[in-house]
């Protein structure tokens, strides 16, 4: 009888994958929304003890949320990855300042793939350390701001913004994310027809941590503040992807560039526990970041997934979904993950690929191994990693060591381009006007 009703529930989710499957429309619409700076513990889904975020929280609920996904430590280097799908000793983006020196004869990102299947694009918000603009990377609309964490005129880099080319004056008690969401609004009222790709790389909750258009006079915590605004765009975004009609057409990601910033992550808890490190680190609170994935009536709702994913595998991913040719003669160090979003097994990968300046490790959810041969026991990560003896007795240690050290053999990160900067992962090394391109093809 149980060997029955085993067989009778696979085949029921065997027929619910291919009919789902089936149910996906040609060319759906993606919108990748970007957190600047939020950790897994800004986030109450994965066990935060401050803050609220019923939008998110409700995105998840309905959709599916990754519990091992991982992006490198700081924003440039994190966001080349992200739009490119290769590490960054491919793309040379190892440090904040050499991330904004590759051209787009050196890479392609996303747009342009996406474009080859008649898809309309916009980058809305930080474009960063990112080098040139959106447009000369193929996206079809942006808006931009300089710098990080913009939200007011008084800030230093507040003043001005660009829509498109143009140069506009951010107002007098005008807020950067108010006027971002406006752009995001009217991109999908003139595009409703149209497939769309947004990269919607949010301002929240970067520094400077300011008052929101909502916080109190005697607001007593600004940081909750503006998560609970973030939170808040969120939730208007897809009120106007319902209003529009839009809501079951797209599929929406929820993404953290990096770890949360080293002040604000030494006060978060998860279920009374600090996380291990935080925004520009190479450990775990400098890297797992929240991956949220909703789509209704495709993706599985309220399913937690341990499965790896890190930041070079949106861009494998969104290719897969959209159908379009990945970019020929160059290596994608991506993995896609839609039989996941589509709610089947599919082949997850077996370990992540993290680097900054001249750090990197390989990992899987249970061990990291580093460049210098320092190798830890990830089973009570986030919260600490132990560092394993080099003359482990323990056999499975073993195995895991001899994988991953067979992972970093093959990408030799050493042989691609090796990080010119202070080591911080922030700068470079100011007297080298060009960097030598090499060939790790």
């Amino acid at each position: 009888m149980k060997r029955r009703y085993l067989f009778a529930s696979l085949v029921l989710s065997l027929v619910s994958v291919a009919l789902n499957a089936a149910s996906i429309p040609d060319k759906p619409n993606i919108i990748y929304i970007l957190g600047d700076d939020v950790g897994i513990g800004d986030m109450p889904v994965y066990g935060s003890d401050k803050y609220a975020t019923p939008n998110i929280e409700k995105m998840a609920h309905e959709g599916t949320l990754y519990t091992h996904a991982y992006a490198e430590p700081l924003c440039g280097p994190s966001r080349a990855t992200i739009l490119t799908g290769r590490y960054v000793f491919r793309t040379g983006a190892t440090n904040q300042d050499s991330t904004g020196l590759f051209t787009p004869q050196d890479e392609i990102m996303m747009p342009r793939v996406l474009k080859q299947r008649g898809y309309v694009t916009a980058s809305i918000g930080k474009w960063g350390q990112l080098p040139l603009g959106p447009d000369e990377f193929g996206f079809d609309d942006y808006l931009r701001f300089t710098g990080s964490g913009i939200y007011w005129n008084t800030q230093a880099k507040g003043k001005f913004y660009e829509d498109n080319g143009k140069t506009l004056p951010l107002r007098d008690h005008e807020y950067m994310p108010d006027v971002m969401h406006t752009h995001l609004v009217k991109f999908l009222e003139k595009h409703q027809k149209d497939p769309f790709y947004i990269y919607y790389s949010m301002a929240h909750i970067h520094q400077d941590i300011l008052p929101t258009p909502d916080s109190k006079s005697n607001s007593q915590d600004l940081y909750a503040d503006n998560i609970a605004y973030m939170d808040k765009l969120i939730g208007k975004l897809i009120a106007e992807l319902e209003r529009l009609d839009l809501r079951k057409n797209t599929l929406l990601v929820y993404f953290g560039d990096n770890g949360t910033a080293t002040y604000f992550a030494a006060h978060n808890t998860i279920h009374g526990r600090p996380l291990l490190g935080s925004k520009g680190s190479m450990l775990e609170g400098g890297s797992r970041v929240p991956l949220i994935v909703n789509w209704p009536g495709v993706t599985p709702a309220g399913k937690v997934l341990d499965d790896l994913v890190d930041s070079s595998d949106f861009f494998p991913t969104f290719a897969e979904l959209a159908k379009a040719p990945m970019p020929a003669n160059r290596i994608i160090d991506g993995h896609s993950f839609l039989p996941q979003i589509l709610g089947e097994v599919g082949h997850p990968r077996d370990y992540v690929f993290i680097e900054l300046a001249r750090n990197w490790y390989a990992a899987d959810a249970h061990y990291k191994l580093t460049q210098d041969g320092k190798f830890y026991d990830l089973s009570d990560a986030p919260f600490a990693e132990k560092l394993i003896p080099a003359d482990t007795k323990d056999p499975q240690a073993i195995a895991a060591k001899e994988k991953l050290a067979a992972v970093l053999s093959r990408l030799n990160p050493a042989a691609g381009h090796m990080d010119d900067g202070d080591g911080t992962g922030r700068h470079a090394n100011k007297k080298m006007n060009k960097r030598a391109k090499k060939t790790n093809e």
